[in-house]
């Protein structure tokens, strides 16, 4: 029998795995990019804006943790990858499954409307309008900036961490005042960077929350590889656990310079940094708490303290988004997306989302589990629940996934990977089979 047709927004990390477990099923489908190159985030200086690499960027995932399973990361590969290196492996990732074939370049999607009788109707940048049974949504969710909102005007320069590539890059951001907003991953990167004496400048990094920081090697050896959460022991326990050990292996943040936490360890997204604590310690970098407001080149921070910088760097994450549907049939307000286990939308039955998920520790395998599953609902071996149990379902997984967690937008899409693989693996692909029997 026919399969559904399939198309599938994105050629990044999502597209190109879904792109390939499509084939292997023997779907048609098409895969459109709207960047002339695959890769995504991955694909520095991609020219569709979508990449938030900067020059200096190393992956915080060990390779070990990093890779795809039926695809091993080269094993001359550092522990921790350049981002040219992540690209390189998926480039080689493409051409060994030949998956360039099915992908139109420079032919995104501007908009997908769904037909009255089901299917989707896309528009595309070169070909016009095209007809698809099933949509598959894998355009990634690390690429519109979400800036800090705060009171008053600040008039030097203000920019956000997608855009920064280097000191030089798009700002010459030597000799200057700079403020940092925010103490994730990129946040703590362009803070190590920008404040080596090389650069003359005075660094301070701002932060709401706080960050619990985790060190990259343990032992000796990446620090990841230890890390790997049961199904068969209460995640309460787990994160009890790991809370104790943190303060034992990495020390408190305050023991450095940063305000003390406002959570517990693992109730927010930690932060991976070697360096961070040696420039904190060393007297490189400062760390202030929130700011209470803007005026001029004047911040005023929470403590009531102020001070007069040049540059205001945002480093404070991304707003999920989706140009390309109509708000009033698919949004993310404040980044929540209702999915059922993070791919279906109740009541569209031709629908599939696929890495909309912030995955611990990484997000390669997991996207790959979550293809393996939206390939057997293509072809028959699989079905959800009725719309009802999505929905309860859906609740269930919040509640453990995410209930623990600081309530933030940045923490709404929080997963574990191990845990969420051996519910697909073991629980809902067979349950998936029999609904569909």
């Amino acid at each position: 029998m026919r399969g559904p047709t399939v198309a599938v927004i994105g050629a990044g990390i999502s597209g190109l795995t879904m792109s390939k477990m499509l084939a292997d099923y023997g779907l048609e489908f098409v895969t459109f990019e709207s960047s002339d190159r695959i890769g995504g985030n991955w694909a520095f200086g991609n020219p569709n804006g979508h990449s938030s690499a900067y020059r200096s960027l190393h992956i915080d995932t060990s390779k070990h943790q990093l890779s795809f399973k039926d695809f091993p990361m080269p094993e001359d590969y550092p522990d921790f990858p350049h981002h040219t290196q992540i690209k390189d492996y998926l480039d080689s990732y493409a051409d060994a499954f030949d998956i360039r074939r099915s992908i139109e370049f420079e032919n995104g999607v501007v908009s997908a409307a769904r037909l009255p009788g089901g299917g989707w109707e896309l528009e595309t940048q070169r070909t016009g309008t095209r007809t698809f049974d099933v949509l598959v949504v894998a355009n990634g969710h690390h690429w519109d900036p979400r800036f800090a909102e705060k009171p008053g005007e600040f008039t030097g320069i203000t920019m956000h961490s997608h855009s920064y590539i280097d000191p030089q890059t798009p700002y010459d951001l030597r000799g200057q005042r700079i403020l940092i907003i925010g103490l994730g991953n990129s946040a703590a990167d362009i803070a190590v960077e920008l404040s080596s004496k090389t650069m003359g400048n005075e660094v301070v990094i701002s932060t709401r929350s706080s960050a619990w920081i985790v060190p990259k090697y343990f032992a000796g050896k990446p620090a990841d590889k230890y890390y790997r959460t049961s199904p068969h022991i209460p995640l309460a326990w787990q994160r009890k656990f790991v809370q104790i050990m943190q303060p034992m292996t990495a020390g408190r943040p305050e023991d450095y310079g940063l305000p003390s936490p406002n959570h517990k360890f693992f109730e927010a997204h930690p932060t991976q940094s070697v360096e961070l604590p040696l420039r904190l310690g060393s007297g490189d970098l400062r760390a202030k708490g929130d700011i209470a407001r803007f005026d001029g080149a004047t911040v005023h921070f929470e403590d009531g303290t102020a001070e007069d910088f040049d540059v205001v760097i945002h480093a404070t994450g991304y707003n999920i988004t989706f140009p390309f549907f109509d708000p009033d049939l698919i949004s993310a307000p404040e980044n929540q997306i209702r999915l059922y286990k993070r791919i279906f939308k109740p009541g569209i039955d031709d629908l599939a989302f696929v890495g909309f998920a912030q995955a611990t520790p990484t997000l390669f395998p997991f996207v790959e589990c979550q293809t393996r599953l939206v390939a057997a609902w293509l072809v028959g071996r699989y079905a959800p629940p009725s719309v009802p149990e999505m929905e309860r379902v859906i609740d269930e997984d919040q509640q453990k996934y995410t209930a623990h967690m600081v309530q933030r937008p940045r923490h709404t899409q929080q997963l574990d990977y191990f845990l969420y693989e051996h519910d697909l693996r073991v629980k809902e692909i067979p349950a998936g089979l029999e609904r569909a029997r």
